[in-house]
């Protein structure tokens, strides 16, 4: 699966602060020998044929739950929490499920056809791309190197995926259950390293999936055109909620609790702006600093509370620099506000602010941390003007008793995916197509039935029947 590597890469553990753990590192030869080999095995993985294909994703749906002990470890070691690892696992042994059902599908020829040229009839292919690399990031590794493979190796393709060198420990033990499914160790490869083996992947693939930061994004995206290749970009988001004056406060402040502290906001589909009318603002406010405060870190141990630490180390400082930002232009916290060392780890307070305002770097970058900054709005108009008023758009919420007044808002904002009366379901609900707005990102939906068409191109016969076409020369 993972061949030898030479050089290793000492990784950090997110709790201690200390690196524990030599992640061997692929360089550019390695990775194009392992592309090399699932370019040679992808063409008797697509030649089985797709009931072959789906019945190897069965068998590693059930690889994954008997492997679940041992795989939940390996995510906790990678990101310092527990409770969202165990939900990496179970989510991904659904996803695997729910496409085993849809395939068939949409993967069934379409029965040929005339064209309006009556002597010419149409029929229509779907052709894999051979190779179909992944890039993925370290906030959730398991789901995010497998949400694009999956589909992609149900399509037919051979599947190199390059997790983050930040939460790659989980990598042995997944080629560990991968190993005991027939037929899937080879076209469903893993290469580990940092930046350059990430550059590889683009350079020996076909087709590329990357989810991270707009900045490696842009680079991703700008070497997938030098070696001109499609590339789908899944980037950062700023997500915003709107609470309207009807909205049921109490069901809000729980979905937003939930929605802007999983994972201590380390998601991309995090809320992390929350525009409330100004007629509940202060009463709202009060009641999800009360929730938020009640969130405690998961220290010392593992199970003694919600809220992880702080993943990457890169990252803060860029929360530090939010916060100290926010406080000096005037911003308060109502719970939290602080960056915390707990054994060595980094840990961000579960926090709630008011008095933000637009121009704060706390509500126009992405934070990615346990922290949500609260704004008062006046009408509808100024709602959705701040929540667009934004580079990102990859999702959002609306909060209202009044369906058709949350659908008018929702179906104004510029994002992807809008959830109503609940947050962030996007990162739970992955049959519901959506694509980015903005620096979110670029290239089909991954989530639903149409994320298949990204690992595929179509291919048309043009059948004459036997007639002399009009166009022909006459001699």
């Amino acid at each position: 699966m993972t061949d030898t590597a030479a050089a290793t890469l000492s990784v950090r553990n997110p709790r201690t602060g200390q690196p524990d753990y030599e992640l061997p590192v692929h360089d550019a030869a390695q990775v194009a020998a392992v592309a090399r080999a699932l370019r040679e095995a992808q063409p008797a993985w697509q030649d089985g044929g797709l009931p072959a294909r789906l019945a190897a994703i069965a068998a590693f749906a059930e690889a994954i739950l008997a492997g679940r002990e041992a795989l939940v470890a390996a995510l906790t070691a990678d990101t310092g929490r527990r409770r969202e690892s165990v939900m990496e696992v179970d989510a991904m042994a659904a996803t695997l499920r729910r496409w085993i059902n849809d395939a068939p599908a949409l993967l069934a020829d379409a029965p040929p056809r005339r064209s309006q040229i009556p002597h010419i009839r149409i029929e229509e292919r779907k052709r894999p791309y051979p190779v179909a690399g992944v890039i993925s990031p370290w906030n959730f590794p398991l789901i995010l190197s497998l949400i694009d493979a999956v589909p992609a190796l149900i399509a037919g393709c051979a599947v190199l995926v390059k997790p983050s060198e930040v939460t790659s420990r989980f990598v042995p033990v997944l080629e560990r259950v991968i190993a005991t499914v027939p037929g899937l160790p080879a076209v469903l490869r893993f290469v580990t390293g940092a930046g350059a083996t990430g550059e590889a992947v683009v350079r020996n693939s076909d087709v590329l999936c990357f989810t991270g930061s707009v900045r490696t994004g842009r680079r991703v995206g700008e070497l997938a055109a030098q070696v001109f290749i499609p590339c789908h970009l899944e980037l950062g988001g700023k997500d915003a909620a709107i609470v309207c004056a009807d909205a049921d406060i109490e069901l809000a402040v729980r979905a937003l609790t939930f929605g802007s502290m999983v994972n201590a906001g380390q998601t991309c589909m995090s809320i992390e702006r929350c525009y409330v009318h100004r007629s509940i603002h202060d009463k709202f406010a009060a009641a999800l600093a009360a929730s938020v405060g009640r969130l405690r870190h998961c220290h010392p141990g593992l199970d003694d509370g919600e809220i992880g630490p702080i993943i990457a180390a890169i990252q803060a400082p860029i929360v530090q620099r939010h916060l100290e930002d926010a406080y000096a232009r005037g911003a308060r916290a109502l719970t939290g506000g602080r960056l915390l060392h707990h054994g060595g780890g980094d840990w961000l307070q579960p926090t709630v602010l008011v008095d933000a305002t637009q121009d704060m770097a706390i509500v126009r970058e992405e934070t990615f941390a346990a922290v949500l900054p609260v704004m008062p709005f006046g009408d509808e108009e100024e709602a959705i003007r701040l929540a667009n008023d934004t580079d990102y758009g990859l999702s959002g919420c609306v909060f209202s008793r009044d369906l058709e007044r949350a659908r008018r808002i929702a179906g104004r904002l510029n994002a992807g995916a809008i959830s109503i009366n609940d947050a962030a379901l996007t990162g739970m609900v992955h049959d519901a197509p959506k694509q980015s707005f903005g620096f979110s990102g670029l290239g089909g939906s991954r989530m639903g039935k149409p994320s298949l068409q990204r690992f595929y191109r179509m291919q048309a016969l043009l059948i004459n029947e036997g007639e002399p076409s009009p166009w022909w020369f006459d001699r």
